[in-house]
C-alpha cells in the first residue's frame, strides 16, 4: 500500500551518485569534505553518507551536537555569533572552533586553546546569483573584512573559513575567485595549516569538470601548504529527494489550479525566499496546471507545469530536488500536516523512517 502523502522521499541510489563524485574529488584533490548541516540534517541518511565524507560543519550549537552524535568524523563548530551560554558546550563537542569575527575570537578563544582555532575571513569577493545569499554584499556581517585586524590575531589562528560561493556551477568562475583569494590573502594563507573554502560549489552537476576542480584545489593546497576543506550541502544531496504530494481539489479561475496536501511556505520555503519555481518531471504534455499549496497564503504556489494526462483528485505529484534547504526549514505554518520522511532503499523498497502528527505540532509551541 502506498505511503500517505505528503512525504519527503530520499533515494539512496541517487544519493550514491553524488557520494561517488565526492569520493572522486577527495581522492584526486586531497581536499576533505564536510557535510553542511545548515542545508541537510536528516540523520537517517547519515549512515550512507558518512563513509564518503570527512565530518560535518555547523551554524549553531544544535548542529555541532548533531554532527558529533550522529555523523562522526571531524566536527567543525562555526556560528555567526556564539553566546556565553553555549560556547563551552560547542567547544566540548568540536574538533575545530571557528569564529566569525576578531571580536568573538578575542572573547572566547582562551577557552579553546586545546583546539585548532579558525577565523572566518571575508575577502570582499564572491559568486552568488542572489543578493540575499551573497556573503560579500555591502555591510555584510559574515566574516572579518579588516585584514589588519586579522593580521593582529594570526598567532592564535590555525585556519581560515572563506565561504564565498552560492550555487557556483562554473569551474572558471570558481578559479577566478580563488585567484583573487590568493592575491588578496596570500601572505596570510602561507601562515595557516588549513583553509575551508566553504560550500556552494556545484560540482555534482552533470557534466561538471571535477578533474579540473581537483587540479585547482590541489594546486592551491600545495602553494600555501594547507589542508583544504570543502563544505558541500546542497551539492551532496541535489537531485536525490522529492516531495510527494496528492491533489485535493482542482479549481478554475482563468487557469486550472490543482491544490495539493502540502504548502510552499511550510515544506519548500526556499522557493518563496528566492522567488523560484519547483520542478516536476516530465514537465510536458497538453494539460497545464498551477500546482498550489493548501495554506491560506495567497502566493502559496509551487509553480505552473504541463502534464501528459489530466490531473484529478487523488493524483500523485513528485516535486523534485526537495533535499537541500527543505527539511531543515520545514515548519508548522497554518498547522498544515508536516511531511513524513521516507527512504527508497537500493532494493527499491520504500521505508518510512519518520512521521509527524498533532503531538509534534503541539510540542513545537507552548
Amino acid at each position: 500500500m502506498p505511503l500517505a502523502t505528503p512525504y519527503y522521499l530520499i533515494d539512496e541510489t541517487a544519493l550514491d551518485r553524488n557520494l561517488a563524485l565526492i569520493d572522486q574529488l577527495r581522492a584526486q584533490s586531497g581536499a576533505k569534505c564536510l557535510l553542511a548541516l545548515k542545508c541537510f540534517a536528516t540523520w537517517s541518511a547519515f549512515a550512507q553518507m558518512a563513509p564518503h565524507m570527512d565530518g560535518t560543519t555547523s551554524s549553531s550549537l544544535n548542529e555541532v551536537k548533531l554532527g558529533r552524535e550522529k555523523f562522526g568524523g571531524e566536527t567543525h563548530a562555526y556560528s555567526v555569533a556564539w553566546s556565553d551560554s553555549e560556547i563551552d558546550e560547542a567547544i566540548a563537542n568540536a574538533d575545530k572552533i571557528i569564529f566569525n569575527s576578531v571580536g568573538q575570537l578575542e572573547r572566547y578563544a582562551g577557552r579553546a586553546t586545546h583546539l585548532p582555532i579558525g577565523l572566518r575571513v571575508n575577502p570582499g569577493v564572491s559568486h552568488s546569483h542572489f543578493d540575499l545569499a551573497d556573503p560579500a554584499r555591502p555591510f555584510s556581517r559574515l566574516g572579518e573584512w579588516d585584514f589588519a585586524r586579522v593580521e593582529a590575531v594570526m598567532d592564535r589562528v590555525s585556519g581560515f573559513m572563506l565561504h564565498c560561493n552560492c550555487e557556483n556551477d562554473s569551474l572558471e568562475a570558481f578559479s577566478v575567485l580563488l585567484d583573487q583569494f590568493e592575491a588578496r590573502l596570500g601572505p596570510l594563507l602561507e601562515r595557516l595549516d588549513w583553509v575551508s573554502l566553504g560550500g556552494g560549489i556545484h560540482f555534482t552537476k552533470p557534466g561538471y569538470p571535477i578533474d579540473g576542480l581537483a587540479v585547482r584545489l590541489k594546486a592551491f593546497a600545495e602553494r600555501f601548504g594547507v589542508q583544504v576543506y570543502l563544505e558541500p550541502g546542497d551539492t551532496a544531496v541535489t537531485d536525490t529527494t522529492t516531495l510527494e504530494v496528492s491533489v485535493l481539489d482542482i479549481v478554475e479561475n482563468g487557469k486550472a489550479v490543482a491544490i495539493v496536501d502540502s504548502a510552499v511556505e511550510a515544506h519548500m520555503l526556499d522557493l518563496l525566499v528566492y522567488r523560484q519555481s519547483a520542478a516536476v518531471a516530465p514537465d510536458a504534455g497538453p494539460h497545464r496546471y498551477f500546482i498550489a499549496g493548501k495554506s491560506c497564503l495567497a502566493g502559496d504556489v509551487f509553480g505552473e507545469f504541463d502534464f501528459p494526462e489530466p490531473l484529478r483528485v487523488g493524483s500523485r505529484i513528485s516535486l523534485l530536488n526537495a533535499g537541500g534547504y527543505t527539511m531543515v526549514k520545514k515548519n508548522w505554518f497554518n498547522g498544515v500536516n508536516m511531511p513524513s520522511i521516507a527512504i527508497r532503499r537500493k532494493s527499491g523498497e520504500i521505508e518510512l523512517v519518520r512521521e509527524f502528527g498533532y503531538a509534534d505540532y503541539v510540542s513545537s509551541l507552548s
